[in-house]
């Protein structure tokens, strides 16, 4: 039996570094295979994760969200024919939603030997308030289908915002475990033991739930408090509030209809700089929006390039800086990639939400580079980087 683990997380949050933490610390001697979705046409973690030994799927015929039916059954049917996994690690783009990921997860789980098993959700402490309130529809999605949601950069914020942090999550998933500590504080053994009890969780919740609903179905009914005295022998197992009982805890599994209006009623959250003015078209125009089921490439845009262009140091943190302190190439959310620099050297760069992190790595096929963003300037991107 396959294990299937879900790494969710919006762009920039730590996925990447996520993965490797658990793969050096708890994965090793598993044979793994990662597959992982882009948003846009270029696959660029790959090239990140290329050391660690495992193979990669990347699937960039679009947002996971959105293609991830068909292209994804196929791809995963044909990683397990071809490698006999013991692990699966999926990592979705940034911005794909967790429960589009975990319905067509289920999909192939009826008719092959493989085990959905974690969802966890990596979350920027120091962005989550502002990225939950920009980008609302995504980032909530993947908050309220997670098991497990991990928060990364705790050791950069201060303990108040931290706080808040929880709060607002618990707020969107009372039964999500939410681990705090600083990832170089804790061991990827420690965080895998709240997975997996996450897990047992759920499934203890789901069977009892499940033979709730089979007393129900053979015609048991169950009476108020002051009737279950009177008839316990006959009513084993029923409850005064079978109703409330239909809340359960396991959400996520999609025979079970607690969360359906996440499907009918998502709502169109404020974007960021994304205007609903009357000559949108969205969909999200005054009550209209409570049936519309944003996917990211309505709202998200890409550009990508693979190329040889030799670049310099300077051109490309240039380019990170105006993406940072400026909207003249769109509002840029995300950008990464790895080129070749004129000192023979290649350089990696990764932007999000006005940082950005410039760094030496090893050679790639190719130079690539990908800017995800709204209302991005494709030609003027293609000046500022002299391509």
């Amino acid at each position: 039996m396959t294990k299937i683990d879900i790494i969710s997380g919006f762009l920039g949050a730590g996925k990447t570094t996520f993965i490797k933490k658990m793969l050096e610390d708890v994965f090793q001697g598993e044979k793994i295979v990662l597959i992982e979705n882009e948003f846009g046409e270029i696959g660029i973690d790959g090239g990140f994760l290329k050391d660690s030994g495992i193979e990669i799927s990347e699937l960039n015929s679009g947002c996971i969200c959105c293609s991830l039916v068909g292209d994804f059954g196929k791809n995963l049917r044909e990683v397990m024919e071809r490698f006999h996994p013991d692990r699966i690690l999926i990592e979705p783009s940034g911005v794909g939603k967790l429960s589009d990921v975990m319905k067509s997860v289920q999909e192939v789980e009826r008719e092959n030997e493989v085990k959905l098993n974690g969802r966890i959700t990596v979350v920027n402490t120091a962005k989550a308030t502002k990225q939950m309130k920009a980008f609302g529809e995504f980032f909530n999605n993947q908050i309220e289908y997670a098991t497990v949601v991990v928060l990364s950069r705790t050791q950069n914020v201060k303990p108040e915002q931290t706080e808040l942090v929880v709060k607002a999550i618990r707020e969107k998933n009372p039964d999500a475990a939410v681990i705090t500590t600083p990832w170089d504080d804790i061991d990827g053994k420690q965080i895998y033991k709240v997975i997996e009890q996450q897990k047992s969780l759920e499934e203890e919740l789901m069977e009892e739930h499940k033979n709730h609903r089979e007393v129900h179905e053979h015609g048991e009914h169950c009476h108020h408090h002051e009737e279950h005295n009177h008839h316990h022998e006959e009513h084993d197992h029923c409850h005064e509030h079978h109703e409330e009982h239909d809340h359960c805890h396991d959400h996520h599994e999609e025979h079970d209809h607690c969360h359906d209006h996440h499907e009918e009623h998502d709502h169109c959250h404020d974007h960021a700089h994304h205007d609903h003015g009357p000559d949108c078209t969205c969909g999200c125009h005054d009550h209209d929006h409570d049936h519309h089921h944003h996917h990211a490439d309505e709202i998200f845009t890409s550009w990508g390039k693979e190329t040889p262009h030799v670049f310099t140091r300077e051109v490309i943190e240039h380019a990170m800086k105006a993406f940072c302190d400026t909207e003249d190439y769109g509002t840029i959310l995300r950008a990464k990639g790895m080129v070749p620099a004129e000192d023979g050297t290649w350089i990696y760069f990764d932007m999000v939400d006005g940082e950005y992190e410039l760094r030496t790595g090893e050679a790639d096929y190719t130079g690539r580079l990908c800017v995800i963003g709204t209302d991005i300037q494709e030609e003027k991107l293609e000046t500022l980087f002299g391509i």
